[in-house]
């Protein structure tokens, strides 16, 4: 090289790629803490995420010869073709979407009349008899499975307790949270993080919103306007919830008789997340109530 000669810098990643970047680690933290809570090693994950991006380099290419297949699955991943080879002819078990009858019965109970109040909160019902009863609840929801095995399933999962005395039944969650089955819980995380996800994607990839995504944002909280809010929330979860389950129980119950079977699904989750107050002294119940009466 001459003296005269000089070096022409590379060009860094654009405003958009550094923003996907910025997008991308915010997920992978995410993942690699629960890997490592979990005990997942990275060459675990790994594979998994190797495989990812074989699956949808082949779907982002339908239609392609097998000779010029894992080819173009290369080029776009950038996945040598050995690994391309052995990916493209895993069998990837998916386990069928089991029906929770569980679940199925807890929203029925938050969400129609008559199992909940003029506030829209859960009712404590008779074990037994008329509606609206436990025995008449679940009995809405299926016939196939006795009542009584319905109700040792939510106390099972720690989601309704039975008062013996008076033989009365109470939900004691306010979220489908089964305490203690990690097995499902990691269920939900996949599902319903999954699909928050899925939809995020379609909306940027997409030239369409398709999916309804929104959120509020707010910062520079105490942990008292933290807590202050959580009622709030509640409440608009309940209303969502009282306002949307007997109506998609009424979608179900007509789209069931369609031939062939309706395969359309929806997702519909609200979700919060707070940082920064961890630290903080607990807040005085006391004050809380005080904010939240000054705000309403």
């Amino acid at each position: 090289m001459s003296p005269d000669d000089t070096l022409t810098p590379e060009p860094g990643p654009g405003p958009e790629q550094q923003a996907l970047h910025q997008a991308l680690a915010g997920l992978m933290a995410s993942v690699a803490r629960l890997g490592v809570a979990q005990g997942q090693p990275y060459a675990t994950v790994e594979e998994m995420l190797r495989l990812a991006f074989v699956q949808a380099a082949a779907r982002a290419h339908p239609g392609l010869p097998e000779h010029r297949k894992v080819s173009r699955i290369s080029t776009t991943t950038g996945i040598n073709r050995r690994e391309v080879t052995r990916l493209t002819q895993q069998q990837v078990r998916t386990a069928p979407r089991s029906r929770s009858l569980a679940s199925e019965v807890f929203t029925h109970w938050r969400g129609q009349p008559p199992y909940v109040d003029r506030r829209g909160r859960p009712r404590v019902l008779p074990r037994q008899g008329a509606t609206p009863s436990f025995e008449t609840l679940a009995q809405e929801v299926t016939r196939d499975v006795h009542p009584r095995s319905v109700l040792d399933e939510l106390r099972r999962l720690g989601l309704a307790e039975w008062d013996e005395a008076s033989d009365t039944v109470a939900l004691v969650r306010e979220a489908f949270v089964p305490h203690g089955d990690r097995v499902r819980q990691l269920g939900f995380l996949g599902d319903n993080v999954g699909d928050h996800l899925r939809a995020a994607v379609d909306n940027v990839l997409g030239s369409d919103r398709t999916h309804f995504e929104q959120a509020l944002f707010a910062d520079g909280l105490s942990a008292v306007s933290l807590e202050s809010v959580r009622p709030a929330i509640r409440a608009q979860w309940q209303a969502l919830m009282t306002a949307l389950v007997p109506a998609l129980e009424a979608c179900v119950e007509r789209d069931a008789a369609q031939q062939p079977a309706a395969q359309g699904r929806l997702r519909v989750g609200l979700y919060t997340y707070q940082e920064g107050a961890a630290d903080a002294p607990a807040p005085d119940p006391a004050a809380v109530r005080r904010v939240t009466k000054r705000k309403t």
